[in-house]
């Protein structure tokens, strides 16, 4: 009996041995873990801090380019106005110059016309290219 006594002092002594070494495990696992989930929070937070941090810094920069965007299309349309009227008012050059050429020679001929009375001369039996009313 006293064998008997001896073996399961020494499977409880075992036990006992096994089981401080299984818990001191387990606290280490536990504050391994610990450790690891604060380490691990601290970068997630830094992480979510620098990613807010970067998502302020394009919505500031969407805003100046949007506003700057704006401004551009404000004078593009200016301009497209501006080149659109030079257009129009070449086009009336264009399309009315052998009529102002012609104006022009007929206002430089009467001038020289106009001159050449002053200095003295006749042109009354000279004929001007008009056509008589008793002709016609």
């Amino acid at each position: 009996m006293i064998a008997m006594i001896d073996t399961m002092i020494g499977d409880l002594t075992k036990e006992m041995t096994e089981a401080k070494a299984t818990e001191n495990n387990a606290q280490t696992d536990y504050e391994k873990t610990m450790t690891d989930s604060a380490e691990k929070r601290a970068t997630d937070t830094k992480s979510l801090a620098d990613k807010q941090k970067a998502k302020a810094e394009m919505a500031a920069d969407m805003e100046a380019n949007t506003e700057e965007k704006a401004a551009t299309t404000k004078t593009l349309m200016a301009t497209l106005e501006y080149i659109q009227s030079l257009h129009a008012e070449c086009d009336w050059l264009i399309q009315y110059f052998e009529v102002r050429k012609e104006a022009r020679t007929g206002e430089i001929d009467s001038l020289a016309n106009a001159k050449a009375v002053l200095s003295g001369a006749d042109f009354s039996l000279v004929e001007t290219g008009r056509r008589s009313l008793r002709g016609a």
